[in-house]
């Protein structure tokens, strides 16, 4: 059984942080690009993909941690990847949550009258979303280098 759970924890995080990086560096920016002309199209395609992805996230997350614990019990809290992931996870309910429906709130209000990053409105939400999807990238690539590391 140990076997299994092992390969299923490494195929989670595989298809988690595999799955951040390829939509957030590759998809979406294609979407854009080739939907230049049909930006709420483009935008509404990637955002699909967000959310399948922070769902991915959300139960590659909660099996990553239950495996530490069942594997080592509360030990497990002392390992740095552990964090990592329980990072990973907050900030995607954060993202997924809170960030996504306030956005789809804005986007239904026209609430786009305040501009610019501070500004209160839809360009705040997003700056801040694809700043939290970014933290979780850059968490996924450290959780990543950190278990090839410690396997080699």
């Amino acid at each position: 059984m140990s076997n299994f759970a092992d390969s299923l924890r490494n195929i989670l995080q595989t298809l988690w942080v595999g799955g951040l990086w390829a939509i957030g560096v590759l998809v979406a920016p294609i979407l854009f690009a080739a939907l230049g002309d049909n930006r709420a199209l483009a935008g509404l395609l990637a955002g699909r993909m967000f959310a399948a992805i922070a769902w991915v996230g959300i139960a590659s997350a909660v099996y990553l941690l239950g495996h530490t614990l069942y594997r080592v019990g509360f030990r497990g809290m002392k390992e740095g990847s552990f964090w990592l992931v329980a990072c990973m996870l907050l900030l995607t309910l954060v993202n997924n949550f809170a960030l996504h429906p306030w956005i789809a709130h804005l986007k239904e209000q026209a609430a786009n009258v305040a501009r610019g990053v501070f500004g209160g409105g839809f360009d705040t939400a997003h700056a801040l979303s694809t700043l939290l999807y970014l933290l979780v990238c850059l968490l996924g690539l450290a959780l990543v280098v950190k278990g090839s590391s410690a396997k080699g």
